[in-house]
């Protein structure tokens, strides 16, 4: 969502300038085409594709370029980093161990992770639902050059240790934050419970089953995107940086993945159909409390965001990382999209824009 892994860039990289190329505007074909050239030729994001599923049916859109240095265009269905969409993988895994009687939801995270918390009271609910309390690691992160913020990488334990410095925001329950320490909670709480690193569950129980070949949890180290990709930007110092290359375990279970329109659409589709979850931890997960998403009426549920648009709501999540921004879902009547623009951080308006092109594509 808007404070989703955005949170690493607009909260970590707080002093990057925005983009001063602009693409120029393609000839709109279609109202798809008409967003996405919003976002290049007026908010000067590099390049943007939409990736829209309706039944059998997928529609292609682009505008803008993949690599401003080349002028290559923005590829059909390359790999990107997708944030904070993470998370929803994240949360199905645990709501699969729900299901299996190997965690409970309302369980203090104590029982599986003795000592991590200080405060006994955190469910594991509270850190899907971030309603935690648990201050926000990634805002300790501002950083004035990105080079700085490239290898750095982290495990997991430093991650909320990091944030364990500062006192909690408010009692667990109490109200709503957007913290990306409640993922990796979760994350190491996976893997306390399976004996396996989360990218092998996710692996085992979401990518697999489903054939999403080009998704994936990075290790420490892996740098590398696979191609074909959109050169992911961060913009400085008045220039576009390349950010393609980056240690997302800085990010890990919180936005660490790697992914493809396509496989985000595949995803979606199947979670919110029922085929990765029993009916009833899909209600969990669909059980929202109110969000400070900056949209009004949006909600928060087990790592799923409900977003209201111009024909109901589509259930989904934004994602944002250095050199990356994206949002993937479903709308009401089951077409899915994702729509990932080349660059993060990105200007103020940009957000509402992207919303207003997944709005176009799941409703028009």
């Amino acid at each position: 969502m808007r404070k989703s892994l955005r949170a690493v860039t607009a909260g970590t990289l707080v002093v990057l300038l925005a983009a001063t190329t602009a693409a120029p505007a393609l000839a709109a074909a279609s109202p798809v085409q008409a967003s996405l050239d919003v976002l290049t030729a007026q908010d000067g994001v590099p390049g943007a594709v939409a990736v829209v599923q309706d039944g059998r049916r997928t529609q292609v859109t682009r505008s803008g370029t993949g690599d401003v240095a080349t002028g290559k265009p923005f590829p059909r269905n390359g790999s990107f980093r997708a944030g904070s969409v993470t998370k929803t993988f994240v949360a199905t895994v645990v709501l699969q161990l729900v299901a299996e009687g190997r965690v409970r939801l309302d369980a203090p995270v104590a029982r599986y992770l003795p000592g991590l918390l200080p405060d006994r009271r955190i469910t594991v609910r509270q850190v899907l639902q971030h309603t935690s309390g648990l201050y926000n690691y990634t805002d300790d992160l501002a950083l004035t050059d990105p080079e700085a913020l490239r290898h750095r990488g982290a495990e997991p334990a430093e991650l909320v240790a990091m944030a364990l410095k500062h006192p909690a925001l408010f009692p667990p329950g109490t109200s709503w934050s957007y913290s990306n320490t409640n993922y990796i909670v979760a994350g190491m709480l996976v893997e306390r419970v399976t004996g396996h690193d989360l990218g092998t569950e996710i692996a085992r129980r979401i990518t697999g089953p489903l054939g999403l070949r080009d998704t994936y949890l990075p290790r420490r180290g892996d740098e590398r995107l696979p191609a074909p990709h959109a050169v992911g930007y961060v913009p400085f110092d008045g220039k576009l940086v390349d950010f393609s290359d980056f240690d997302a375990t800085i990010a890990g279970a919180a936005g660490g993945l790697v992914s493809t329109p396509a496989d985000l659409d595949r995803f979606y589709g199947a979670l919110l159909s029922g085929r990765l979850l029993r009916p009833a931890e899909l209600a969990e997960m669909r059980r929202t409390v109110p969000a400070d998403l900056g949209i009004p009426g949006a909600g928060y549920g087990l790592g799923l965001g409900s977003v209201p648009v111009s024909c109901g709501v589509v259930w989904g999540h934004e994602g944002g990382i250095p050199g990356f921004t994206n949002f993937a879902g479903v709308g009401p009547d089951g077409r899915r999209a994702a729509v990932v623009l080349n660059e993060n951080p990105t200007p103020a308006e940009t957000s509402g824009h992207l919303l207003a092109v997944v709005d176009t594509a799941v409703c028009s």
